[in-house]
């Protein structure tokens, strides 16, 4: 059988089903092809099940803790009813991304593995699709390191930890980035003993200061984090894994493998397309279009990073070529970031680092949380943001705080308006509150600038002797 339509999309994730539910709503004619689940990865086994887990294990930590006069103690974890949530979250979102909803919308959704056999011709479940445009989607799937021993010896992966019925007794993290330190910090205050071991730098990413006060929580809760620390050999079985570094040997219960993510283009016969790939992602432009003109792609298989809202971000890049024939070009200064740890980090921009490597002249706001009246009141006093300007504009903000990723939507505007400092110093915002920890860095700028500023001083002498 062979189906034609105007625009083919592979893979339901988050940016395959905007692309395909906006297309489709707009009139054209859309085929929707997913060999897994719908929803993809950020439903099933990224974004949404950690965040129901961190929220559980949030609950834990704060029983144990109390805290302002509340005394603490330990909590009674009941890990099945735990995992029971987060699959009960899966289950209340996912109606929005089912088959069923889109098949409503008009889409015509094919349950099967997809590959090129040209240029412009799929084939899926025994089923031919011609397409005047495609849009693959595929997403990302985790990448395993070839560790000696680690083929042999069991492991899990953010695809099937939120499979686990009971809470490991020791959970070994190989990988310290966002994944393995968000999800190191929800098994330990849900009871387990875990270790992070990373190769290079904990959060090497990002600002190594927002990256130590989240680090410094991590490892006053008891996780323990060895960087610099490869692993050289892996070995065990169900129960009890080895992992063999230059230090020593860690032993524990449960590997997780948290090493980061590969784009997900195997078996996808784009040599067949003509579609040109580059360090496994496909090879894009600008706007998102493959050396095959017929082909674009969005999400993690594109190569420009690995974040849900960017996944969103190009589908209307894409949507607004292919639906509305209009031209959208990428940008990347105002994707924002987050790392869900306990602190949070958010960051939008660039880094001081980014940002020294590319003009000398900038300058750095640091403003400690500690100062903000909201902070004391809630007896939080680790945190920071560290803002960085160059002639008056932002050009990156980052934040380490409780509910940074909330705060550092006021940023995210301002890099994506272009604003300048002044908008942000003039802007009012409700008293007392985390966020005004923003305006304060942005007035901190415009103090030298207006105190001890001896041209000042002289206007408001002058001012002073009017009438």
């Amino acid at each position: 059988m062979t189906r034609d339509a105007d625009i083919c999309v592979i893979g339901a994730g988050a940016g395959g089903l905007s692309v395909a539910s906006g297309a489709a709503q707009m009139g054209a004619r859309v085929v929707l092809i997913e060999a897994d689940k719908m929803g993809g990865d950020c439903l099933n086994s990224g974004c949404v099940p950690s965040k129901a887990l961190i929220a559980a294990a949030q609950r834990a930590h704060t029983f144990r803790h109390g805290g302002l006069g509340t005394a603490g103690s330990a909590p009674q974890v009941d890990f099945p009813a735990v995992m029971a949530h987060v699959r009960a979250t899966i289950a209340a979102i996912a109606p929005h991304d089912s088959q069923e909803r889109f098949e409503g919308l008009g889409v015509r959704v094919i349950r099967a593995r997809a590959r090129f056999a040209s240029d412009r011709e799929i084939e899926a479940g025994g089923q031919q699709i011609r397409a005047r445009r495609f849009v693959i989607a595929t997403g990302s799937r985790p990448a395993i390191p070839p560790i000696p021993g680690l083929a042999n010896t069991p492991y899990l992966t953010n695809e099937t930890i939120f499979g686990l019925d009971a809470l490991p007794r020791h959970l070994i993290v190989l990988g310290g980035g966002p994944i393995g330190i968000e999800l190191a910090q929800a098994f330990r205050r849900l009871g387990a003993e875990v270790t992070v071991i990373e190769a290079a730098s904990a959060l090497g990413r990002e600002d190594p200061d927002l990256a130590q006060v989240a680090l410094a929580g991590l490892r006053a809760e008891g996780v323990e984090i060895r960087e610099k620390a490869p692993a050289l050999e892996i070995c065990g079985s169900a129960g009890a894994v080895e992992v063999k570094t230059e230090a020593g040997t860690i032993r524990g219960s449960h590997l997780l493998v948290a090493t980061g993510r590969t784009p997900a283009t195997e078996d996808l016969g784009l040599d067949h397309a003509g579609i040109e790939t580059h360090d496994g992602a496909v090879k894009v432009d600008a706007h998102l279009r493959s050396s095959n003109r017929r082909v674009y792609a969005v999400g993690d298989v594109a190569g420009r990073g690995q974040f849900t809202h960017l996944a969103g971000y190009h589908a209307g890049i894409v949507l607004r070529a292919l639906a509305l024939g209009l031209p959208a070009r990428l940008r990347s200064d105002h994707i924002p970031r987050v790392t869900y740890s306990d602190p949070e980090i958010a960051q939008v921009g660039l880094t001081e680092a980014e940002a020294r490597a590319l003009w000398p002249d900038i300058e750095v706001i640091r403003t400690p949380l500690a100062g903000n009246d909201r902070a004391r009141a809630e007896g939080i006093d680790a945190g920071l943001l560290k803002l960085v300007i160059r002639r008056g504009r932002p050009l990156g903000a980052g934040i380490a705080a409780p509910g940074a990723g909330e705060m550092i939507a006021f940023w995210a505007l301002a890099l994506a308006a272009r604003h300048k400092l002044s908008a942000i110093a003039g802007t009012v915002l409700p008293y007392p509150t985390l966020s005004e920890i923003s305006k304060s860095a942005a007035g901190t700028y415009f103090s030298p600038k207006l105190f001890a500023n001896p041209w000042i001083e002289r206007m408001v002498r002058l001012v002073q002797r009017l009438p």
